[in-house]
């Protein structure tokens, strides 16, 4: 059978008629190959190029959280700061009143008419000042606990 097979074939490359489609189908198996290697490159390219996105993606998500634990750091020592003056706010209002109602009290038994402005509620709205804006020189011991 391998003899016939050798045969036919022989016969086929002798023809030339068949050499001419032999030719044809040599040159698409090439350019199949050529095109199917190219296809492999792009792949390869394009897996490269994804890979480098990432580690690019990664890293810029790792400053991106880096950023976000300062801020956030910051916020917490802010709040703090901001709970410290609440805190301090509220006690001078109440030292406020207090001493009021001391020279209300020394108002009334002295007989002389003290005017006694009233003490506004700093929480309620921290916009609104009750004193005017002065200007507030910082100093660098301010901000050490």
């Amino acid at each position: 059978m391998t003899s016939i097979q050798r045969q036919v074939s022989s016969g086929s490359d002798s023809d030339p008629r068949y050499a001419n489609v032999d030719e044809r189908k040599r040159k698409r198996m090439i350019s199949n190959r050529e095109s199917a290697r190219r296809s492999r490159m792009r792949k390869q390219k394009q897996i490269e190029d994804l890979v480098n996105e990432t580690s690019q993606l990664e890293s810029a998500n790792a400053m991106i959280r880096q950023n976000i634990d300062a801020a956030s750091q910051r916020y917490i020592e802010m709040e703090s700061a901001n709970n410290v003056l609440r805190a301090q706010a509220m006690e001078l209002t109440d030292r406020l009143r207090s001493l009021n109602s001391v020279l209300q009290i020394w108002g009334e038994v002295s007989g002389l008419n003290v005017e006694i402005p009233e003490v506004p509620d700093p929480l309620m709205k921290p916009w609104q000042l009750p004193c005017p804006v002065q200007p507030i020189m910082a100093s660098a011991d301010m901000f050490q606990f």
